[in-house]
């Protein structure tokens, strides 16, 4: 998974140099903008990711995504530097690295954990 998430913004710049307006350019590069980013920072969980952590994760890979593509348009705007290719590198490098790297730790994901554990007196517990 790490490494398909990892070559998806190599794919999707790579497509840029088709020609034409044909689907093969554009949709690489929607579903990376949309999805890439933050399936990179939120999949690499260590030792998976619990049911209710799965779908969290699936609802807040395109938000995340989204908000790092205009945190990065933004930046090359501010620098005057924006174009599609300088776009898509910086995203590709950003979801390259992030990869490498364990997940962000998900709310379900902490909430599952606590709640297997035993409670005891000391903490609220009726044990």
């Amino acid at each position: 998974m790490r490494v398909l998430v990892a070559a998806s913004g190599w794919l999707a710049l790579a497509a840029t140099a088709l020609p034409g307006p044909s689907p093969l350019r554009w949709i690489p590069v929607l579903l990376f903008t949309l999805f890439g980013p933050g399936c990179a920072a939120l999949y690499p969980q260590p030792g998976g990711l619990a049911a209710g952590a799965r779908l969290e994760a699936v609802a807040l890979a395109a938000p995340v995504s989204l908000s790092l593509g205009v945190l990065t348009a933004t930046s090359l705007f501010l620098v005057e530097g924006f174009s599609t290719t300088a776009f898509l590198v910086a995203l590709a490098v950003f979801t390259t690295v992030v990869a490498a790297l364990p997940g962000l730790p998900l709310p379900a994901a902490r909430r599952g954990a606590v709640e297997r554990t035993r409670r005891g007196p000391g903490d609220g517990g009726d044990a």
